[in-house]
């Protein structure tokens, strides 16, 4: 990204709001906004095989595993504007486990881009399924949309759930129950 180029989009952004980028407490805002889109886009500069490395163990198991509440930050394409909420990530081994931090870092790869909760739900399974050949993956993310909240329909309590469901997840109705059972039991304390 050049940042010296979106300094100065963000500099001609502000006068045709009607602000003046001069005054005080605006003079550094381009460069801070050209850093904080530099971070909330990274995922697009980052590489799925090189952030899950050598986290791939081979493990025969029959249980599932599951990763709750894992943050998620976003901004929707349509607007720029953040949706944040909880990603749930399960899956069937198929003799090989992750790492569970790249889980995580998973979440955050896909949702540091512009993106739609829909695609970002089905990014996040596909690419767990595909780096480990899963029997099965479940995603779900709940989500606040600023969009929803700030402007248009004003629903300050709307929550927007998405989730993918592969192989067995999909495929097997017990597996699937079990899942989504333990993703949306009250959290735990811990």
């Amino acid at each position: 990204m050049n940042t010296e180029k979106v300094e100065n989009l963000i500099r001609e952004l502000l006068s045709e709001i009607g602000e003046d980028p001069g005054r005080e407490g605006l003079t550094r805002t381009p460069k801070r906004v050209a850093q904080a889109l530099s971070y909330f886009t990274s995922g697009y500069r980052a590489d799925v095989d090189k952030l899950i490395n050598e986290a791939r163990f081979d493990q025969e198991t029959t249980s599932m595993v599951i990763v709750r509440d894992i943050e998620v930050y976003s901004l929707c394409e349509h607007h720029l504007l953040p949706f944040f909420g909880r990603c749930h990530i399960g899956y069937l081994p198929g003799g090989r486990v992750f790492g569970v931090s790249k889980l995580a870092r998973l979440v955050d790869l896909y949702a540091r881009r512009l993106q739609i909760q829909e695609r970002l739900t089905e990014q996040i399974a596909y690419a767990i399924c595909d780096a480990i050949k899963a029997d099965g993956v479940g995603v779900v993310i709940d989500a606040r949309h600023l969009c929803m909240m700030m402007r248009g329909v004003e629903k300050q309590n709307s929550v927007f759930v998405t989730s993918s469901l592969l192989g067995v997840f999909r495929n097997n109705d017990a597996t699937r129950h079990e899942f989504l059972a333990i993703v949306t039991r009250p959290r735990p304390e811990v």
